[in-house]
């Protein structure tokens, strides 16, 4: 069971099995996204992990060696031959390629300006950082870091801290239960912060690297089981043992809302290398598409290669290369996508049948 539907696709790492205390209680629970959605390893490294280039490359080569195949096999290569079907296919690529190209830029964009604003929103978005970043660094008194990745680490670290200082403040309590799951409990997610912890160390922003990393913290799950310990046990817990659940679970509060902050900024970041890759890729496009129409659009190519006919090899790699931006948009698309559902609800909030 699991409460957000975002983790690790790596399904060695951070993992714990669902243990049962007293009370068919269920404390601990799968950390990943495989375990906790029940994915396939390698669906998930094509969705997230693997790299957005290399993936637009693979379809591209899909697409250039489905068209051949078909073409072979349904024997339609001497309809390519025909003037008016090369010119049919090509100028209509010419012209989505411009308008998909000046789309998707334009789209980019938008997301983009709403960075920007008059001197008072600036001022407000200013205020309102200093503010976090000053809550959070009183969380474990000292400077709050400026790497978003040592940032989450740093949080990421205290909520280790904070739960075996629980552990210890019910070492000694006479409730058997309150003590086994505070035990159990504490042991998977100190477990599961030092993987995240480890993963997280010299990640650098830009790069999927750390929101990789942060989504394997399942803080929403951590954040129920403080509140029904506390809830629970709630005449074996002193004052003390209940001001350490309070702050291990602000702590965790805090968490969700700094991984969000992180996973908007990469967005934004993807965002603009997705436009100028399009852009990129579209230059060769239009030459492409461009230069097909021009100088074979009217006319036969003959001849064979490799058993397949010219025209074919023509056609399907000028269309391979035409289509290439938009390839490059489905490879990032889907990973942002992926990652926006299952990081819908921010809190312990279960959203996938598969976890309840």
């Amino acid at each position: 069971m699991s409460v957000e539907p975002d983790a690790e696709v790596d399904a060695d790492a951070g993992t714990d099995t669902e243990i049962e205390t007293s009370g068919d209680t269920d404390i601990s629970t799968a950390n990943t996204m495989r375990e906790r959605a029940d994915e396939s390893r390698i669906k998930l490294w094509v969705l997230l992990k693997a790299n957005r280039l290399l993936i637009a490359g693979v379809l591209g080569l899909a697409v250039f060696l489905a068209l051949v195949g078909v073409g072979t096999m349904a024997g339609i290569a001497g309809n390519l031959e025909s003037g008016d079907t090369k010119g049919t296919i090509f100028s209509t690529l010419l012209g989505a390629i411009i308008t998909g190209t000046t789309l998707v830029v334009t789209i980019s964009q938008l997301v983009v300006s709403q960075e920007n604003g008059p001197l008072g929103d600036q001022h407000e978005r200013m205020s309102n950082t200093m503010d976090v970043r000053e809550y959070v660094g009183d969380l474990y008194d000292g400077p709050t870091p400026v790497d978003p990745s040592a940032f989450l680490r740093r949080l990421v670290e205290e909520t280790g801290r904070r739960a075996e200082a629980l552990r210890n403040s019910v070492a000694d309590s006479d409730d058997d239960d309150l003590r086994a799951e505070v035990d159990e409990f504490t042991e998977s997610l100190t477990g599961n912060a030092e993987t995240v912890s480890d993963r997280l160390d010299g990640a650098t922003f830009g790069s999927f690297g750390v929101v990789f990393a942060a989504l394997d913290f399942n803080y929403g799950w951590k954040i129920f089981q403080v509140e029904r310990i506390g809830h629970d046990h709630a005449d074996a817990i002193d004052p003390d043992t209940e001001r350490l659940l309070s702050d291990l679970r602000t702590a965790l509060s805090m968490y969700g809302p700094a991984r969000e902050h992180i996973k908007t900024l990469y967005f934004q970041w993807a965002l603009v290398d997705l436009s100028q890759l399009i852009l990129y890729a579209a230059l060769p496009a239009l030459v492409v598409a461009g230069a097909t129409l021009a100088f074979f659009g009217s006319g036969p190519v003959p001849g064979e290669t490799l058993g397949v006919a010219n025209v074919l090899w023509l056609v399907a790699a000028g269309f391979t290369v035409s289509v290439l931006p938009f390839l490059i948009l489905v490879s990032y698309i889907a990973r942002i996508a992926t990652v926006a559902k299952r990081t819908l609800a921010i809190g312990p909030l279960i959203l996938r049948g598969s976890q309840r």
